[in-house]
């Protein structure tokens, strides 16, 4: 029954990718595709060695994409959708279930050529199974957000400009490596004020490994818990 539920599963959203359309900052949204490195279709990364994983397919030049000015402590908005905009449909397919995770890295200089390699990227959010039974996932809040997800820029992080990349995991037909589809965008910022944190690092790719228990897994097999791949958050 349950080899049926997971087959249905990965057949019922075979082709319902999403990719991260647009950004809000403190309410306000900034429009679609703007100060996002946009991949070129909507197609998941599923091995996590490749440079694909840092910020999707093509994704390590911001070479022509503009850079929004935020301060520190803004509250940032990502949303995901299926298909070219906002079209009704659930945003990120409600069979694709899965944590949600938020990563910031701050460029050396001019972050449009920032490649975001090396130990630089923390962790700033991570929301992955809330109930075992019934199943409630970070993705299922996402989908009844019309495919938006929120965090807070911590405050004392120094003043420069950064990658926010946002991650969404869909485990629907992670029983095996490679299974697990990564969905991920990456934004632009400028943050100013701010303070003198040195928060903890790792790389993206460099901290997920095919084996780790939140990337190859079955989650219709009596899951009752839960660790996301990846550091803990840092507060800030």
């Amino acid at each position: 029954m349950r080899l049926a539920l997971s087959l249905l599963a990965a057949g019922a959203v075979a082709n319902a990718h999403f990719t991260m359309q647009y950004i809000w900052s403190n309410g306000v949204d900034e429009g679609h595709n703007n100060y996002i490195r946009v991949p070129p279709n909507n197609n998941p990364v599923t091995d996590v060695t490749s440079t694909d994983l840092t910020c999707n397919v093509n994704g390590l030049s911001g070479a022509g994409v503009s850079t929004l000015s935020i301060a520190a402590g803004t509250n940032i908005t990502f949303e995901w959708h299926q298909h070219d905009q906002r079209t009704g449909e659930d945003a990120i397919s409600g069979g694709h279930k899965g944590p949600v995770q938020v990563y910031i890295a701050k460029a050396s200089g001019d972050v449009s050529s920032f490649n975001g390699q090396g130990a630089v990227w923390t962790k700033i959010y991570s929301s992955g199974l809330l109930t075992a039974n019934p199943q409630l996932w970070a993705t299922d809040v996402v989908n009844s957000n019309n495919g938006k997800h929120s965090v807070v820029i911590p405050s004392s992080l120094p003043a420069g400009q950064y990658l926010l990349r946002a991650e969404i995991i869909a485990l629907h037909v992670a029983q095996t490596y490679p299974g697990a589809q990564f969905y991920i965008g990456c934004a632009q910022v400028s943050i100013t004020g701010g303070g003198s944190a040195n928060p903890p690092k790792v790389a993206l790719p460099g901290a997920y490994k095919g084996s780790d228990p939140g990337i190859t897994i079955n989650i219709y097999n009596n899951l009752q818990s839960y660790t996301a791949p990846g550091p803990a958050v840092w507060s800030g």
